[in-house]
């Protein structure tokens, strides 16, 4: 998540253009909570789980699981998915004090590089943090929902996160955005701007981005999880439009697009406190870089400083209280036409 606020702390861790598109259907409802089956041991299999099934008691009715079977059915209805490599690794764990559970899916497609799943819960907390990378060859935007419910607060980014740079490039805004702008107005009327982002950030994020805070409901629940059904539903109905690159040059473009997204998050993501303080450095260290942001590490040799120069220490360290450039966005810094009013 690009968030600027101390997700640590969330954690208690201390330290409206209308539209008859079935597409823009808010009727669908959530099932009843289901609770994530989590064993003893750190790492454990499908098969361990349901025969050491553990639930962990919840203090709020809400489960992403529901967003990801959805995901997942309808990514079937359009392409055969195949189980990533990663799954074999990279499937369920407990926190480190036993009172948390991760489950964790990842699979591959034709024009898929990744598709990816996790799913936290502990006793006070739940959080989703799910994406798909469309593979090189195509500069379809990456698919990106990142959500976090407690007792108090939910906090929730939900985008199709561009591939380049939709700011001062009008031909690839229009070319995947401008369509798309009704569908971003009418949540944005929903789901209020949710507060600072920063201008490094923003560059990652298209003009239809849900970004938002709210006070945990049955009703927004359920409108969020139509809001998930109705992104996703319009980025599979791109990933099957688009037409697979064959200029060496393009294809590297993406490549290195993809890739520099891919190293800003797994520095910046916020959430990597809290994966430290479930599972240990160690551990947060390998499933943020080989899963959650799997390819930072393989699909290029530019490190953070290569892409983010003012980062940047004299010794050629990374200054990691670097002081961040531009200012930040308190309102939503695109107007009713997509257009953006940041400068």
């Amino acid at each position: 998540m690009f968030l600027t606020f101390d997700f640590r702390s969330l954690m208690g861790f201390g330290g409206s253009s209308s539209s008859s598109s079935s597409s823009f259907c808010l009727q669908h409802r959530l099932r009843p909570l289901t609770r994530i089956a989590i064993g003893n041991s750190t790492c454990v299999s499908t098969r361990d789980l349901s025969s050491k099934r553990k639930s962990f008691i919840q203090s709020f009715s809400v489960s992403y699981q529901k967003f990801v079977d959805f995901a997942l059915d309808e990514t079937k209805r359009h392409t055969h998915l195949v189980p990533s490599p990663l799954q074999e690794k990279f499937n369920s764990m407990n926190s480190k004090d036993g009172k948390g559970g991760l489950s964790m899916l990842s699979f591959e497609a034709a024009k898929i590089r990744l598709l990816r799943s996790l799913i936290i819960e502990t006793e006070t907390t739940q959080v989703l943090d799910f994406a798909v990378f469309p593979k090189a060859e195509y500069d379809v935007p990456i698919f990106c929902a990142n959500f976090f419910t407690s007792t108090r607060t939910n906090i929730v980014v939900l985008d199709l996160n561009p591939l380049h740079d939709i700011i001062n490039q009008q031909d690839y805004k229009e070319k995947y955005f401008k369509s798309l702008i009704p569908l971003g107005l009418k949540y944005a009327e929903i789901f209020p701007w949710g507060g600072k982002l920063t201008s490094e950030s923003i560059k990652f994020f298209s003009p239809i981005v849900i970004w938002t805070k709210f006070t945990s409901s049955p009703q927004k629940y359920d409108t969020l999880y139509s809001a998930f059904r109705d992104y996703y539903e319009i980025w599979l109905e791109l990933i099957d439009k688009a037409v697979k690159e064959t200029d060496g040059s393009q294809i590297f473009r993406n490549l290195e697009a993809q890739h520099r997204y891919l190293t800003w998050r797994a520095e910046k993501d916020p959430g990597q406190g809290v994966l430290k303080k479930l599972l240990g450095e160690t551990l947060a260290k390998d499933l943020l870089r080989s899963f959650l942001f799997n390819g930072v590490d393989e699909l290029g040799s530019k490190k953070f400083n290569d892409y983010f120069p003012h980062y940047c220490s004299e010794d050629g360290t990374l200054n990691k209280k670097a002081s961040i450039i531009g200012k930040s966005f308190e309102n939503r810094p695109w107007d009713a036409r997509g257009e953006f009013l940041g400068d």
